[in-house]
C-alpha cells in the first residue's frame, strides 16, 4: 500500500499503529480526567512509572469515605527519611477521590520524595470549611505517622491542582486549620499551587457557590486575603490556556505576598491549560516536562535551605 506516493512498509505500518494507540490512549484519559474518573489513568500511569514506587491500599485519617490517603514511596538504598509531599486533588470540591490521583505520588516517589495522595469530604456534606479541617486532618495524620514510610515529618511540601490547590494553599496561610489540628507550626516547608483559585469574588460558579455559599463571612474563605510574609514558600503555576482557573488567580496571589514581604513569582507556562498541567504529573503524558521540572526545582531548592548536610532527593 501506497500513501502520497511512498510505499509504507511493515516498519511504517507498526509506528502507524503505534501512534494511533498513543493518540486514542491520550484521548482516553482526557475524557477520563473530564469525566471526573481518573482511576483508569492511575492505572495507565503505574505501567508506564513501573513497579520501583510502592503504593499503599487506602489509609484512613476520619470516619468519612473520602477521609482517606494512599502512601507511595520507593525502597531506597539509604537510610536517610525522605521529604514528603501531600497532593489535594481538584474537581470543584464536589469529584475526586485520593486513592484514583495515586499517580502524583507515585510520581513523587518515583524521584525520591514520599508520596501521599489526600482526600477530603465532598459537597454536598464537604461545604466550607470541612475541606479545610479534612486537610489539617491529613497532614496531622502524616505528621504522626510517616515515619513509618520513610519519610521525614519536618520536611513535608503541600500540593494541589485546582480546588486542591485552594485547599493547599489555604492550609498555608490561614494557620488556625493546622493549628485546631495540633499540626505542629512550620511543619510545612513549601506549598506549590498548580492552577489554583485563590481570589474568586463573587462567586460566579456552581461548584464555588456550592462550596462557599452558605458562609456568611466570604472574605475569610479567600487566600489573598490571608497573604503574610512569614508563611512557607510558594510556587504558583499556571497555564496560559487555562479557561478553567484564570491565571490571573495566580498572579494575584504572587503580588500579593510579594507586597506582604515573602517575595513570591506566579510561573505561567506557555500553551497550558487546566487539565493538562494535571497530566503533565503522570509518566506517559509530562510531554517536555516543563511542569515537573519547576515543581522539583522549587523542591531542590527549599531542600537545599534545610540545615545541617540533608541533601535533596537524586533527581
Amino acid at each position: 500500500m501506497t500513501i502520497r506516493g511512498r510505499k509504507v512498509g511493515w516498519i511504517g505500518w507498526s509506528l502507524i499503529i503505534l501512534a494511533g494507540l498513543v493518540l486514542a490512549l491520550f484521548g482516553l484519559w482526557r475524557w477520563a480526567v473530564s469525566a471526573q474518573s481518573v482511576a483508569l489513568l492511575d492505572t495507565t500511569d503505574a505501567v508506564f512509572t513501573g513497579s520501583g514506587a510502592e503504593v499503599t491500599t487506602p489509609i484512613a485519617f476520619g470516619p468519612g469515605k473520602d477521609q482517606v490517603l494512599v502512601v507511595a514511596r520507593t525502597q531506597a538504598s539509604d537510610t536517610e527519611p525522605r521529604p514528603v509531599v501531600i497532593f489535594i486533588h481538584g474537581g470543584s470540591w464536589a469529584h475526586g477521590h485520593a486513592p484514583e490521583y495515586a499517580f502524583v505520588a507515585r510520581n513523587m516517589a518515583a524521584r525520591g520524595y514520599v508520596g501521599v495522595s489526600a482526600g477530603y469530604r465532598l459537597v454536598p456534606g464537604g461545604e466550607y470549611p470541612a475541606m479545610l479541617e479534612d486537610g489539617a486532618a491529613a497532614m496531622r495524620w502524616v505528621v504522626d505517622n510517616i515515619a513509618g514510610f520513610g519519610g521525614d515529618p519536618s520536611r513535608i511540601y503541600l500540593m494541589g491542582h485546582s480546588a486542591g490547590a485552594y485547599n493547599a494553599v489555604m492550609l498555608a496561610l490561614d494557620k488556625r486549620w493546622l493549628t485546631d489540628a495540633g499540626v505542629p507550626d512550620g511543619a510545612i516547608k513549601g506549598v506549590i499551587g498548580l492552577a489554583g483559585p485563590y481570589d474568586f469574588l463573587p462567586l460566579d460558579s456552581e461548584g464555588t457557590i456550592n462550596a462557599f455559599g452558605g458562609t456568611a463571612d466570604l472574605d475569610q474563605t479567600q487566600p489573598i486575603n490571608f497573604a503574610h510574609g512569614n508563611g512557607p514558600p510558594l510556587l504558583l503555576l499556571s497555564g496560559t490556556e487555562d479557561t478553567t482557573v484564570r491565571p490571573r488567580n495566580s498572579k494575584a496571589l504572587a503580588k500579593a505576598m510579594t507586597e506582604a514581604g515573602q517575595p513570591t513569582e506566579a510561573v505561567l507556562l506557555e500553551g497550558t491549560t487546566h487539565l493538562s498541567i494535571l497530566l503533565a504529573l503522570s509518566r506517559p503524558f509530562e510531554g517536555k516536562g516543563q511542569v515537573k521540572a519547576a515543581i522539583f526545582d522549587f523542591l531542590a531548592r527549599q531542600e537545599a535551605k534545610s540545615s545541617g548536610d540533608i541533601q535533596p532527593p537524586e533527581r
